[in-house]
């Protein structure tokens, strides 16, 4: 009989979040489904198999570091994923203590930078994006902008960042009104100052479903001006929340998942809808190779051990079969990050449009 091995899942699973959090475990399952379906992985010539534990921590970051001490206590966990910058801050004052890895799906750069040996960037980092996005909005929309990103802690990074681009570009923040996108859904009134400063621009930003709301009350309120989105919200998922990419005319975001025309992608994306009956976003993808990678490294090293893993990740990412990896991850870099090329859209005449960066 096949062993179980335990992998750590904490993110939201309730609240505004909700649906990013579920997203992410959607991928997670996936893998650990195809995992298992296949006679599960071998290592030092026994048989295991994958449970993915999953726990609610509704974005907070004690609540997250509350659950990977539990799941390392109780489950024996050698890994765990965790889908959000604040959480995983916490887990890295302890995981190397703790002796578990944590799968990091969040594109703060100051993850890798921090040196922690069992840490691993799952998404590319943010601060392309930031320039990306700022460069293009200041060339096509104007100079102005408000800012009404959310409030936890990766919003908070993202939004110092692109003020600081904006302004070392010449342009000008004319409203900043950040708002609590997890326990909100009627953001009007703060909508309502940013819209009143007239901006040419307006960077949103939080889970998929209340950026959606956010700009939708912003067009209601008579805003005729563009968006930056943050690249955690999604414009697939934003357009679905408000109807349509009409009311996200405008819209500067990351690539959606759907809009990659590889055989890698298009197969994920084929297999997850006839699981799941709906179109993934990149949550999903990045967390299901992530764990396709993890085991295979487990396998390869031959050893659950998590600095013995990590130490042998980047191979097996490599390595691994493309049909497991929609993303075309190259491998792991020196700093524990993914290896995989940034993109960039934006929303003209109501369809999603690629962009070099």
């Amino acid at each position: 009989m096949a062993e179980e091995v335990n992998i750590g899942f904490s993110g939201p699973l309730s609240g505004g979040a909700a649906l990013y959090g579920e997203n992410v475990l959607s991928g997670l399952r996936m893998a650990a489904d195809e995992i298992n379906a296949a006679g599960g992985f071998d290592i030092d010539g026994e048989n295991h198999t994958i449970n993915i534990e999953a726990l609610d921590d509704q974005y907070s970051p004690a609540q997250a570091a509350t659950n990977a001490k539990r799941l390392v206590q109780e489950s024996n966990v050698p890994a765990i994923f965790i889908p959000h910058s604040g959480g995983i801050f916490a887990l890295m004052d302890f995981n190397v203590e703790d002796d578990f890895l944590i799968m990091a799906y969040t594109s703060v750069p100051t993850i890798t930078e921090q040196g922690n040996p069992l840490t691993v960037r799952i998404p590319p980092t943010f601060d392309g994006y930031v320039n990306a996005f700022t460069d293009y909005a200041i060339e096509n929309w104007g100079t102005k902008l408000a800012m009404g990103g959310a409030t936890h802690e990766y919003a908070k990074i993202w939004a110092s960042m692109i003020e600081k681009a904006w302004t070392a570009k010449g342009g000008e923040v004319v409203a900043k009104n950040p708002m609590d996108y997890n326990k909100s859904a009627d953001f009007f009134t703060g909508v309502s100052r940013l819209v009143s400063e007239e901006p040419d621009v307006m960077f949103v930003g939080g889970a998929s479903e209340p950026t959606g709301l956010v700009m939708q009350q912003a067009r209601q309120l008579g805003y005729e001006g563009a968006f930056i989105m943050m690249d955690q919200a999604k414009i697939g998922e934003a357009a679905n929340v408000v109807g349509g990419l009409e009311l996200l005319e405008d819209t500067v975001g990351v690539m959606p998942l759907g809009a990659y025309q590889t055989d890698a992608a298009q197969n994920f994306i084929k297999r997850y809808e006839e699981e799941y009956g709906k179109t993934p976003g990149s949550e999903a993808a990045f967390n299901y190779l992530a764990l396709h990678g993890l085991v295979e490294a487990m396998e390869e090293a031959d050893s659950m051990d998590p600095t013995v893993v990590r130490a042998a990740l980047g191979d097996a990412i490599g390595n691994m079969d493309v049909g497991k990896n929609p993303y075309e991850v190259e491998g792991v870099d020196e700093k524990g990050g993914f290896i995989t090329a940034p993109t960039m859209a934006i929303v003209k005449d109501g369809e999603i449009v690629e962009k070099e960066f």
